[in-house]
Parts: structure tokens; sequence; C-alpha cells
């Protein structure tokens, strides 16, 4: 397996990153597959244990309620631990040992999920599973000022996200046909052996490619070791906002326009399946167009990450929130699934670029020896993405808007994030 990595290490695909570097994209790689299975199977095979009428059964709606608050609770959580965790993972040789266990215990409860019969254990160990998979997220984003150069955080960010989207897909696959041959399609496979099948390869898939991570990860940006840690972070990340608030304007401004775009970014992705519906399109059309989607978002990290090199950071940023806008605007002319193909293709074009871009963005303004302390804040604003989004879908549709309208309603969410963005870019950076 080693030898393996330092193979794709020397391909020509690969050859321009440092093994640092490399290992790193490897985890994008990995954790990507859990992604792709909880915006897809997760759901369908938690209403398939929870809903009929047995008892301790759910109706539909209420298993869709329970799903729903169930990520509530996880990003109120992940908030809520992320910044102290970020805090204490900051000490020298520490956040490797944070990272690793967040992972461990991710995918155990992955491999755990697969063999959940009883809908509350299913939802439960999803739950701490999750939390687990942002958690490490949070260290991960964090070691990109150890990996490399501020002069390469563009690319090297943008590689995470191209082939996170790439990688995904093959574990997905295995997953998907697992689907297809269980008991809501084909028959072939048992309910229990065909969920077991898609989370095992998922879990397997996200600790294989985190492995050179771990083994290379050397932290380099650090404060040093300090007794109560835990109790004393409580009072530096309040000292930290404080400083935001009152000195750090650049980070200040870029964490308000990001929440406001990447609120807009989320809501369209969480309500893509909802788009279609909504028209009674197809749905095999949708789920081909949305796996064709990760391949143009892969090809559209690569080319932003190309452009980094000769553009500004904040420049390439404003282009991707304007491409969301356009899409907002275009989604009042939706009405067929080639419509929607031409949507998702747009999303595609940015999803990744917007997300790399603003992670490498955010590691040149902030202190490298405090990035897992401001990494937590900005998962608080991440975390937080789809939220204000989702409340106006809901009040255009309650209103008796159309889906097309809400949707083009998110344009605000660009429009003032491209303005915050600008305020950000103007500010002066307090970074030593």
């Amino acid at each position: 397996m080693k030898s393996l990595f330092a193979l794709l290490n020397q391909s020509k695909i690969f050859r321009k990153l440092s093994r640092e570097e490399f290992a790193w994209v490897l985890y994008d790689v990995g954790n990507s597959a859990y992604t792709m299975l909880s915006c897809s199977l997760i759901p369908i095979w938690f209403k398939a244990l929870a809903v009929g009428t047995a008892p301790g059964q759910l109706s539909s709606d209420k298993a869709t309620a329970y799903y729903s608050i169930s990520v509530a609770v996880v990003t109120i959580i992940v908030a809520l631990i992320g910044p102290i965790c970020g805090a204490v993972a900051d000490h020298r040789d520490t956040k490797k040992l944070f990272f690793s266990t967040a992972v461990f215990l991710g995918v155990g409860g992955c491999i755990l999920n697969g063999f959940a019969v009883e809908w509350i254990a299913f939802i439960v160990i999803c739950v701490i599973t999750k939390i687990c998979y942002s958690a490490s997220l949070t260290f991960y984003d964090s070691m990109l000022n150890d990996v490399t150069t501020e002069d390469r955080m563009d690319e090297v960010s943008a590689y995470g996200f191209a082939w996170g989207y790439i990688g995904s897909c093959i574990p997905f696959l295995i997953a998907l046909i697992a689907y297809v041959l269980g008991p809501d399609m084909a028959g072939i496979l048992s309910g229990w052996v065909s969920k077991a099948i898609g989370f095992g390869i998922t879990a397997f898939w996200w600790l294989i490619v985190t492995v050179p991570l771990l083994k290379s990860y050397h932290q380099k940006n650090y404060v040093e070791q300090e007794k109560h840690a835990v109790a004393k972070a409580f009072g530096k990340i309040g000292r930290t906002l404080r400083k935001i608030a009152k000195e750090d304007k650049k980070v200040l401004f870029f964490l308000i326009a990001f929440f406001l775009y990447i609120d807009g970014v989320g809501t369209i992705i969480d309500n893509c399946i909802n788009i279609g519906t909504d028209l009674n399109l197809d749905t095999v059309g949708q789920v081909v167009f949305l796996l064709a989607t990760q391949v143009v978002a892969f090809a559209g990290s690569l080319v932003f990450a190309k452009l980094s090199r000769k553009y500004r950071t904040v420049t390439l940023l404003l282009v991707c929130v304007v491409g969301y806008f356009a899409v907002c605007l275009y989604a009042l002319t939706l009405h067929t699934l080639l419509d929607f193909g031409i949507l998702a293709f747009g999303v595609g074009c940015f999803q990744g670029s917007i997300q790399s871009l603003s992670r490498s963005y955010y590691s040149k303004i902030i202190p490298a020896e405090n990035s897992g302390e401001y990494f937590g804040i900005y998962d608080i604003f991440a975390k937080g993405a789809s939220f204000l989004g989702s409340v106006v879908i809901a009040a255009v549709k309650l209103a008796g808007g159309t889906i097309n309208v809400a949707v083009s309603c998110l344009a605000v969410f660009f429009v003032l994030g491209f303005f915050f963005l600008k305020i950000a870019d103007r500010q002066q950076t307090q970074r030593k």
C-alpha cells in the first residue's frame, strides 16, 4: 500500500505536490466518501428502518423530522466543541492526536452503522459518527498551514477538493450497487447486508486513504503546552473572538462574507433533489446529473487551482460568488431535466472552488500557531451553512411561491457576500 501511494505521488498528476501536501490532499479523497454517503443513501437507509406500522416505527413525516433534528444536533454540538478542540489541539504535538482520534472514532461509527437494525440505534450512531467526522475536518483544515507554504495554499487546497470529488465516487458507486441489489430494488441482498456493504466500503476507503497523512504529518506551528489547557481554552476563545470583533477586521468581515455566500451554496446543494421533485423531473436523471456534477466540480477545482498561480485568491473567490449569483437567476427558467442538468453544471463549476479558496484564503489571514482555534470558529460559520437559506426556501414555498422563485431569492446571499468580501479585502491583515 505504501508503494502504491508513493507511485501515485510520483505520477504526473501529483508530482508537483510534496510528500506532505500529497498526504494532506488524500484525506479529502478519503473523507469525501462519507460526505457522499451522508447526502444520498444514509437518509434512505434510515427511513427504511424507521418508517412502518410496527410498534416503535414512525410515519414518513416523523422520520424526516427526526432525521432533520439529528442533523441540527450535530451542527450545534460541532459548533460548540469545535473552537475548544481546535484551541487545545494548537498545543505542541497535540493536533495529530486529536485528528487521529476523531478519524478512528468516525470510521468505527461508520462500520457500526452498517449493522444497526433499530432506527434509534442507527440515528444515534450516525450522530456520533458525523460529530467525529466534522471534528476531524476542523483539525484537518488547520493542518494546511503545516503542510505547505502560503504561496501554495490555494493550489493545494483546490487539489484536495478536486480529488475529493472524484475519490468519493469510487466507494459510493459500490455502495450504490449494494443498495440497488438490496430489498428496495432488486431484492438480491438482504437489507442489513446491503447496508453493511455500503457503510463498510466507505469506512475502509476513509481509513486507508488517511494513513499517509497519519504517518507524514508533523505539527510545525503551535503554542507551548500549558496546565489546565481545556479550562484555559474557554477564556482564550473569548479573547480571540473579542480580538476579531474589535481589531482583526479582515477576519471579521471575511467570516461574515463566508457565512452569507456559503449559506447560499449549502442551501442549493441540500435542495437539489427537492428542486427536481417539485418540478416532477425523472429521479434517475437527477441522480445521473448529480453524479456528473462531481466530475464537473473536480475539473472546476483544478482550473481554479491553476488560475490561483496568476490571480489573487480574493479575485477568484469573487468570480465564484458571481457564478453562484448567476446560477440563482438561472433557476427562474428551470422547467425540464435538461434545465436541471445545466443548473447542476453551473453549480459544479464553482462548488469545489469556492470552498477550497475560502479555506486557503482564511489560512493566509489567521495566525498559523492558532490555526486550530481559528478553524474551530470558521467551522461555526461553515456548519451553519444552508440554515438561513433553508428558512428562505421554506418561507417562499409556504407563501405559495414556486421552487424557481425560492432558489432565485438566494441571490441576495451572494450579493451581500460579494460586498462583505470586498470590504474584507480592503482591511489590513493582523497576522504576525
